[in-house]
């Protein structure tokens, strides 16, 4: 059974002061393990966590209708923090643990919260899956209160151009959960959910954390994210168990050559990007479970999906979900614009986001195919050239670990290989597969594919580039002449 906005949830808790939070995250059964970070954490100990945040955050000001940023790394603290501030009717601000303190300013000046919680100490340890943090509270001068109805503020992803403000009201929130609870294969109660997704980002927030709350399924942090980590997480219940993450994170799981036995693993739902068909491959074989993938936005959340990987790659809208396919571009049906602030007024238009996402409708089947960026299609001597299919040309060479592709100077890929063999045979390979106005003007490798902090690979021509000269300037000893990262001109297969 869904949550019906309408009847299931009772109608006060749409209303902005937080009765949701009780009714829905928080309600049941006290001795039910809702979360496991390191150790189990039952519902009747997160109520009174919450609780004791709340007297907390009204001691140091802040009342319904105040503003909030939650700037922690994934951790309990984190968990009880942003749900306080809701219980508490506030407008909470979520910013990543990982931006800068260059970062943290611009955006705190775009958000103007009353107060931000944080770590007392800052915290490092890129592949810790939660962090054991105490807090500090701090007013912050020029704060003001909420400006608009959203409960929640979040900035995009970043990963082809400046941060986007979003908003999302409590109906938005409590609209995204019933697709979730609608989803056939979704985590139900009595089952684990191991969120390897950040818990403050879209899929991970509401997906992981939110959804989890609200249906009774236990929420699983793991120790670390690394492959141990991870599937000491999935074997440590006997529960049935689904991981919710990043496609580079399943990619991660598929290098065990003889990988353990996990009967209660169920599947592995990614977002974020396509997941290469070599990885689903392998992941499948090596666990026997599904891996199914998902489309979604911050704007929005989950929008699409295919949770059994059996219609790859067409996805089935989420239940509830208004969409559309117009001039080759996938428009949502949303009641209100989710950007807060200054935008782009053609992205919202007559109740329609226009997501930039290229896609198109199967009409027999209903299905939606996901093509990628609509600002990946280019013109290249007048003829129309989809980088993405030049991505999965590269990723599908043997070798070829990842890869970006972006016009620049011409059409330009970002790779990385296992070896500098399978670098120096790219170009060779590529005029086999692609038609000369396809195929990239040069080629770089990296040894690793810049992300933001939602695991995307960033498609910024001068943020890769930046890259390249980094790691030329840090490791003198690396491929390519006078110890620069290899280039390759694949107009003359010269390095």
């Amino acid at each position: 059974m869904g949550i019906s906005v309408g009847d299931a949830v009772p109608k006060r808790a749409l209303c902005a002061e937080g009765a949701w939070i009780d009714d829905l995250l928080l309600e049941g059964d006290g001795r039910k393990t809702a979360l496991h970070l390191g150790r189990p954490v039952s519902l009747a100990e997160l109520r009174r966590l919450v609780a004791d945040e709340q007297e907390r955050l009204r001691a140091a000001g802040l009342v319904t209708g105040g503003t909030l940023a939650v700037r922690m790394p994934p951790s309990l603290a984190c968990i009880v923090a942003m749900l306080a501030g809701w219980r508490t009717g506030a407008q909470v601000a979520l910013l990543d643990h990982r931006l800068t303190t260059y970062e943290v300013g611009k955006a705190v000046a775009r958000l103007t919260p009353q107060l931000v919680v944080e770590p007392v100490e800052e915290v490092t340890g890129r592949l810790r899956g939660f962090f054991d943090v105490s807090t500090r509270i701090t007013p912050l001068h020029g704060g003001r209160p909420a400006a608009s109805p959203h409960a929640l503020l979040q900035l995009s992803s970043g990963s082809t151009g400046p941060s986007k403000v979003i908003g999302r009201t409590v109906r938005s929130l409590l609209e995204e959960l019933d697709r979730y609870a609608r989803l056939d294969g979704f985590p139900r109660r009595g089952e684990r959910t191991v969120v390897l997704a950040s818990i403050i980002h879209v899929l991970g927030l509401v997906g992981g954390l939110l959804h989890g709350l609200a249906s009774g399924t236990e929420v699983v942090l793991p120790g670390t994210q690394t492959v141990d980590g991870i599937l000491k997480a999935v074997a440590a219940g006997d529960a049935p168990t689904t991981i919710l993450g990043v496609p580079s994170q399943a990619a991660l799981l598929t290098a065990p050559q003889t990988p353990p036995r996990l009967p209660q693993l169920r599947r592995m739902i990614v977002g974020g990007e396509l997941v290469r068909t070599d990885v689903w491959e392998r992941f499948t074989r090596n666990y026997g479970a599904d891996l199914g993938v998902m489309y979604g936005m911050t704007e929005a959340g989950v929008i699409a999906t295919d949770l059994s990987g059996t219609n790859r790659p067409g996805l089935t809208p989420a239940p509830g979900m208004k969409v559309r396919v117009e001039d080759g571009q996938i428009l949502l049906g949303l009641p209100d614009t989710p950007y807060v602030g200054t935008a782009d007024p053609t992205r919202f238009v007559d109740g329609w986001l226009r997501t930039k996402d290229a896609g198109s409708f199967d009409e027999a089947t209903g299905l939606l195919t996901v093509h990628g960026r609509l600002d990946a299609q280019v013109s290249i001597g007048g003829l129309k050239v989809d980088l993405a299919e030049v991505e999965q040309a590269l990723t599908a060479l043997p070798g070829v670990t990842d890869a970006v592709v972006v016009q620049g100077t011409g059409i330009e890929a970002f790779v990385t290989v296992a070896e500098q063999q399978v670098f120096d045979g790219l170009a060779a390979l590529l005029a086999a597969r692609l038609a000369p106005y396809k195929r990239p003007r040069t080629l770089h490798a990296l040894a690793e594919i810049p992300r933001t902090v939602t695991g995307k690979p960033v498609r910024n021509a001068e943020i890769l580039r930046a890259a390249l000269r980094s790691a030329a300037s840090a490791d003198d000893s690396g491929p390519g002449a006078g110890g620069d990262p290899a280039h390759l001109d694949a107009d003359t297969a010269t390095v």
